[in-house]
């Protein structure tokens, strides 16, 4: 690493110089195997001390499947409470409030709200043209429910929604229940959506869903300040491990006007096959089907606590500080005809935004070069980078400024085809963008690496020879 560079890195971002914290834990904690990991939003890193403490809590217990009260099935309850009692104080959230439920992702957060979701005729679903397709899908049980569906649109500039769009959209609802579901953060982009909206929001009557996966890793998210009526969680894109558990947190009152349309095994407290009736259980049990994911819950608390001695505010710091550099890095970037290398989507300094940067690279025509080509010459060098929508196409549609005909037409024209065909009929060059992301564990010489890769598209020219079928959009 330039000596140079990182002195100059260091005068620019002053902050950075704070965060050595991170860089005795990265050495301690996080084998260099050569990878060069910048898919923070995809998914954290975890610590080897995480696994360690997981290991060794597993190989000193035994424990049961919670559904009974013997000696292993008590303990895993313990533990599973245990870990709510974590999640709520993390994000500094009452239990006289807020309750936790937990579920295999994010995703399945959603889920449960908007299946749950008492819509009617006379509701209103809204979100943002930014959302992630777990959120998007949740306007189809709004529309069953034949309740009204409401975008409002983020502006191709800097991918943020204008606040008299959304105050005009939030005072344009009826009594009925209404939810009004966004992102604390993009995962498309990295911009960070004003969370006083939820006071907005509350103050005409509706109900708040928070997408907090893209925003929770690397701030801090105080339930005691904002307090959205439900949030969703994804833990390894905290810390990593374990995969496979998210949790819901939602206010109890809330909770309770959610109507299941269904029942399994461990959210009732009795229910008669052939008397046709049941009674659901109460809060979080009544939300969680089956059995929980108790022999990883324990894993949970762990990452808590690693994320906590590691800091949020330092954790913080230390990604706007590596995106504020590569985004200063990339402007710079130009072919020997003047034109840029690169082209970021969305906001091109620190300002309310995350460590998460969509870009493609540019040809000196100025045309978007084959994400494959890219991602290829990015595996080459052990770069973990993302390629496609990142399930977020409406950013993506925005960034690209496609128009709605053609995204209208791409239904039909694209049905059962290869991605190709689709993308020709939609207008698209590529299969969408290029996304690098930091976190916890990612330093200077990271993205050094990265824009020692970006240099190599300076003057390049592409071809289209030899490049693999597209498996994704």
């Amino acid at each position: 690493m330039s000596t140079t560079l990182y002195n100059q890195f260091i005068a620019d971002f002053p902050r950075y110089a704070s965060t050595h914290s991170l860089d005795t834990l990265r050495a301690l904690d996080f084998p260099d195997n050569g990878d060069i990991y910048l898919d923070y939003t995809g998914g954290g890193r975890y610590g080897l001390s995480q696994l360690q403490a997981h290991n060794t809590l597993l190989q000193s217990h035994i424990f049961g499947n919670p559904h009974s009260d013997n000696p292993t099935s008590r303990r895993s309850t313990e533990w599973a409470d245990r870990a709510r009692n974590a999640v709520l104080r993390f994000f500094n959230a009452s239990p006289n409030e807020y309750c936790v439920i937990f579920t295999a992702n994010a995703s399945g957060a959603l889920r449960l709200v908007g299946e749950s979701y008492p819509f009617t005729t006379h509701s209103t679903y809204l979100q943002l043209t930014d959302n992630h397709n777990s959120v998007n899908g949740m306007r189809e049980f709004a529309r069953t429910k034949h309740a009204r569906i409401q975008l409002v649109p983020v502006q191709k500039t800097d991918l943020r929604a204008k606040t008299a769009n959304i105050a005009t959209a939030l005072a344009d609802h009826s009594d009925a229940p209404n939810l009004f579901a966004y992102p604390a953060q993009s995962n498309f982009s990295g911009v960070q959506h004003p969370l006083s909206w939820i006071a907005d929001a509350h103050a005409q009557g509706w109900d708040v869903m928070l997408d907090a996966a893209a925003f929770a890793p690397t701030n801090q998210l105080d339930l005691s300040k904002y307090k959205p009526d439900f949030v969703a969680l994804s833990f390894y894109k905290m810390f990593g491990w374990p995969s496979g558990v998210g949790c819901l947190i939602a206010k109890k009152d809330r909770l309770a006007a959610l109507s299941r349309p269904w029942f399994a095994g461990g959210s009732i407290w009795a229910a008669s096959a052939q008397g046709d009736w049941y009674i659901p259980a109460a809060l979080h049990e009544g939300f969680e089907d089956g059995t929980i994911n108790y022999l990883n819950l324990p894993a949970v608390i762990i990452g808590l606590d690693y994320i906590a001695k590691a800091n949020l505010a330092t954790i913080h710091d230390r990604t706007t500080s590596l995106t504020g550099w590569l985004l200063q890095q990339m402007a710079k970037l130009t072919h020997s005809n003047g034109a840029p290398v690169i082209e970021v989507y969305g906001p091109t300094n620190t300002k309310n935004r995350g460590g998460t940067i969509a870009f493609n690279f540019l040809d000196p025509s100025g045309r978007i070069v084959d994400e494959r080509i890219v991602e290829k010459a990015a595996n080459s060098k052990k770069i973990s980078l993302r390629t496609g929508c990142f399930c977020n196409p409406g950013a993506g549609e925005t960034a690209f400024a496609l128009p709605l005909k053609k995204l209208q037409a791409g239904l039909s024209e694209g049905r059962l085809q290869t991605y190709d065909p689709y993308l020709a009929a939609i207008g698209l060059q590529s299969a969408g963008a290029i996304r690098i992301s930091v976190g916890l564990a990612s330093n200077f010489a990271d993205v050094q690496a990265f824009m020692a890769l970006a240099r190599q598209f300076i003057d390049f020219i592409p071809s289209a020879k030899g490049l693999p079928p597209r498996t994704h959009c």
